[in-house]
């Protein structure tokens, strides 16, 4: 089965068009204030009016549950992503509103068990780069720390995931790897996607599948 890719950060009306038309499995909007590539006043009918074969994800950094439940709601999302320190609870308050995907900043010493509590609350994990800004740094993580996870729910990779990584991409061997998760690499700004970069990445890769 085919690796789903998820772009992720958009929010410019024009642009998440082009990045329709590529057919993602996933396509990502920051609803995180702190963010370059918060989606600030966008209109949620162009977000509801996306194609349901794409699951249109909501990005949140420690939200209140009601705001979270809101938008869900609001913008007809398929999916939330939870990039701060969100509780398992928390988690499981939105399972079944939306799929839960929790992220988990990696670095050297984390502690993958800490995954534990949340096996039976979540989708999906993400496993990113640990940084103060939550994601969108474009940096990388070493995957090989993904040795130490030991739970057999699947996860999606992000982080710094650019045009260099495709032979590691195409190398990469863990049934668990469920989506890569695409942002500030394929960027001309924030928030702005390189429709042609990100058609040569997917067509590229053997890892998705085609247009």
């Amino acid at each position: 089965m085919s690796t789903k890719l998820k772009i992720c950060g958009m929010k410019v009306p024009g642009n998440i068009a082009e990045a329709v038309l590529l057919q993602p499995d996933y396509l990502g909007f920051i609803f995180y204030p702190g963010s370059k590539r918060f989606i600030a006043d966008l209109n949620p009918e162009l977000i509801r009016n996306i194609p349901s074969t794409i699951k249109t994800t909501g990005v949140f950094v420690n939200e209140e549950l009601e705001i979270v439940k809101k938008a869900i709601v609001t913008y007809q999302l398929k999916a939330v992503q939870l990039h701060g320190e969100e509780s398992a609870a928390y988690c499981g308050e939105l399972k079944g509103l939306a799929e839960v995907i929790k992220a988990f900043g990696i670095h050297e010493t984390f502690d993958f068990n800490q995954l534990d509590g949340y096996i039976n609350q979540v989708d999906y994990f993400l496993f990113d780069t640990k940084t103060p800004e939550h994601g969108g740094s474009g940096k990388t993580f070493s995957w090989q720390l993904l040795g130490n996870y030991h739970l057999e729910k699947p996860y999606f990779l992000s982080g710094g995931i650019g045009m260099a990584h495709l032979a590691d991409l195409q190398q990469f061997k863990d049934e668990r790897l469920y989506a890569v998760d695409v942002n500030s690499r394929f960027e001309i700004a924030p928030g702005l996607k390189d429709i042609a970069l990100l058609t040569e990445f997917k067509e590229s890769s053997g890892c998705f599948g085609q247009l």
